[in-house]
């Protein structure tokens, strides 16, 4: 289903290209379901590392950290309610906090109201965001608030900005990465003018986009780079592009991967799932459930959290694939008619439906008649109970 979705795509020429590549979200829900299969978490331990911060501690704190983890929320209320969700989001950054503790990572709550003058000097303006700084960079993080999720962003980050490939064995590793937008750049060494630019320009996008490099002429000519040329890489496409006019700055490698870093179809991650989300054409987003491999295995967890969210709030059985257009306003949807799993359809019925999608004739409003026709039934049904009510009133006060 995944690969006929890129073919169609492709097939339509550049103009359908960008239609599609705004309107396009696949993705597998498998990896929402790692905090039981990947790492294991300790409980908390009851020690207190997240500190508030202010403008008097700020320079020391930052000072200490590699990279300091901002949470930047509205006052706490006095209701149990909001303290207690607040306290759920503190734990999480608790846990994270105990888990990095010897990693140079520091973590802190800013208090919109408290510290609104430190908060205009960070550039903060959006309560309930977390904010990471980096030197001289502030990356807002926005992927799920999990510990495991915020922890595997955060040791990502402190990593290099671009991975080295030095073998055949690590290019078939590099190879094996299909979701992720990649570049690869062949270079004479580290200390080249040119690969120095090419680092500048991945820490612009790190941890999102994935850089890689090598000094190898054996992996150079095996992935067919020239020197100082750099390919990008779509999700899911195996042919990458060359990126024009090498050797480049760093700025314009920066604004080449800008201008295409909006790819035709792209995974839900944890690690970035809102931005993700909110990346829309018009509130609207062609979404496809499907399992990456072992299509012969139930290819959800029952177990993962966001796998019931996604159930209830789309109506849909998440056991099976499903492709379906959502409006991202109001979570409204509508998805193909799916009726046997063994018998899926054909890449000729589901070029149809996605034509239809595109042009209009299948859209998530196509099924708020029925909900309304369901509606009025329940109306009418209401209706009927209390005449019967009203007639064995009258027939009591004749009695």
């Amino acid at each position: 289903l995944i690969s006929f979705l890129l073919t169609f795509f492709l097939q339509r020429g550049s103009s359908s290209m960008k239609v599609a590549s705004l309107l396009l979200v696949g993705f597998y829900l498998l990896p929402f379901c790692r905090a039981e299969e990947g790492l294991n978490f300790p409980t908390y331990d009851g020690k207190d590392r997240v500190v508030n911060l202010n403008e008097k501690n700020y320079k020391q704190i930052l000072k200490k950290y590699d990279l300091l983890c901002l949470f930047y929320h509205e006052p706490v209320s006095s209701d149990k309610v909001s303290q207690k969700q607040f306290q759920m989001k503190e734990i999480v950054l608790e846990l994270a906090a105990q888990v990095l503790e010897h990693k140079a990572i520091g973590f802190a709550l800013v208090d919109s109201k408290k510290e609104a003058k430190l908060a205009k000097k960070l550039g903060f303006d959006e309560e309930g965001s977390l904010y990471i700084l980096k030197g001289d960079r502030t990356i807002e993080f926005d992927g799920e608030l999990a510990a495991d999720v915020l922890v595997e962003f955060l040791l990502d980050l402190i990593e290099d900005p671009v991975e080295i490939i030095n073998s055949k064995l690590e290019v078939q590793a590099f190879e094996r990465i299909d979701d992720y937008i990649k570049l690869i750049g062949y270079f004479k060494s580290e200390d080249s003018e040119h690969y120095k630019a090419f680092e500048e320009a991945a820490e612009h996008f790190q941890p999102y986009i994935k850089f890689f490099a090598t000094f190898d002429k054996g992996v150079a000519k095996k992935l067919t780079l020239k020197m100082n040329e750099v390919d990008f890489y779509e999700p899911f496409m195996e042919e990458p592009t060359a990126i024009p006019d090498k050797p480049y700055t760093e700025e314009e490698l920066v604004e080449f991967v800008k201008e295409h870093q909006r790819p035709t179809l792209r995974r839900l991650r944890p690690e970035d799932m809102f931005e993700t989300w909110e990346d829309d054409l018009n509130g609207i987003h062609i979404v496809a459930f499907a399992e990456k491999s072992d299509p012969g295995r139930p290819f959800l967890s029952p177990q993962g959290p966001l796998v019931t969210y996604w159930e209830k709030t789309f109506k849909i059985d998440l056991f099976k694939p499903q492709i379906g257009v959502v409006n991202v306003t109001d979570a409204d949807s509508i998805w193909m008619d799916i009726i046997d799993d063994d018998d899926l359809p054909t890449p000729e019925e589901l070029e149809d439906w996605i034509e239809d999608v595109l042009s209009g004739k299948i859209n998530t409003e196509d099924d708020d008649n029925d909900a309304e026709d369901d509606d009025d039934d329940d109306d009418d049904d209401d209706n009927s109970e209390e005449d019967d009510d009203d007639d064995d009133d009258d027939s009591d006060e004749e009695d």
